[in-house]
């Protein structure tokens, strides 16, 4: 392992890369990354790069996006096949159609995207959002105007009871954040009656409602952070967000939340980047994102929604 972790750093100096790591890859993947972070944090620490090549351990929107703030730069994913359920649930040809049928029936709406979508789909929208910063971005949407809210409908209900706006959804889902069982978060929160309850608005509502707090990850970093005496906290988000709570605030003790067939919650895509993928893609300088045809648009939607 070891041996395997100086190749990673002297191929990454060889290559003159920078990694960027998503709070849901492997902790020995977050150890070696420039930056750690969620979609909003890394987004915009993408564009301070320095060097010639990104190397992004996350999954396929997040490379796509990197790249479209730096045409000018190599961003590489160390397993293509890393995708995300929330993305596929929204193809942008069934977008297109849909926008299409509500405008046909009279309605004057503006389209607010998750950032959990493709390039294709960020060009159809109006706005893009991270759970970072949705709460915000809704507010600039005025008010004579409906919202078509997508893919997470669940993100999309947590925003209609936070900002008041009701909302036209989408039906797509986080295949982690879906599966959490309630049964099991109620018994965790009897067993340890004085845990605090972290919940990713991803969740459903039957999770969110038994949840002292709901935030995204940079959220319950801050939320935590900000805990001074020692406690324990039921995490229910993506399994491997407790390698940097634990690492940032040792003091805490953290439990996962159990999904309804595990023990906790990992998600797939994220898995499938590896110590020995990293090393693959930094040696061959691939897989790379190549630029494509929608980028143009989305690039400018993005930067709009999460750069100024």
């Amino acid at each position: 392992m070891t041996n395997l972790i100086d190749e990673i750093k002297q191929l990454k100096k060889d290559r003159d890369a920078t990694i960027l790591a998503h709070y849901y890859q492997d902790g020995e993947i977050q150890e070696l990354a420039d930056f750690t972070g969620d979609s909003l944090k890394l987004a915009r620490a993408a564009t301070r790069v320095q060097t010639s090549t990104i190397v992004f351990c996350g999954v396929h929107f997040m490379a796509e996006t990197a790249k479209m703030l730096n045409p000018e730069k190599h961003v590489l994913l160390p397993d293509m096949k890393a995708g995300c359920s929330l993305a596929d649930s929204c193809p942008a040809p069934k977008l297109h159609r849909y926008q299409e049928m509500l405008r046909e029936n009279g309605h004057r709406f503006q389209t607010v995207t998750y950032i959990n979508s493709t390039a294709a789909v960020k060009a159809l929208s109006d706005w893009i959002v991270t759970s970072g910063n949705a709460e915000e971005i809704i507010h600039r949407v005025p008010k004579d105007m409906e919202i078509l809210f997508v893919p997470d409908r669940h993100l999309g209900q947590y925003l209609e009871e936070v900002t008041g706006r009701k909302m036209i959804l989408w039906n797509g889902s986080c295949m982690v954040h879906e599966i959490f069982s309630v049964g099991d978060l109620l018994a965790q929160r009897k067993k340890i009656p004085a845990s605090i309850t972290l919940a990713h608005p991803e969740c459903p509502a039957n999770i969110r409602e038994h949840s002292d707090f709901v935030g995204g990850t940079e959220a319950m970093l801050k939320y935590v952070g900000a805990v001074g005496e020692p406690k324990e906290f039921l995490v229910a988000t993506e399994a491997n967000m407790m390698w940097q709570l634990q690492n940032q605030f040792p003091r805490h003790r953290y439990h996962p939340v159990p999904g309804i067939s595990c023990a906790c919650n990992k998600c797939p895509h994220m898995a499938l980047n590896t110590l020995e993928k990293l090393r693959e893609c930094l040696a061959t300088g691939g897989p790379e994102i190549t630029w494509q045809p929608e980028f143009d648009k989305a690039r400018e939607v993005v930067q709009r929604s999460l750069l100024n």
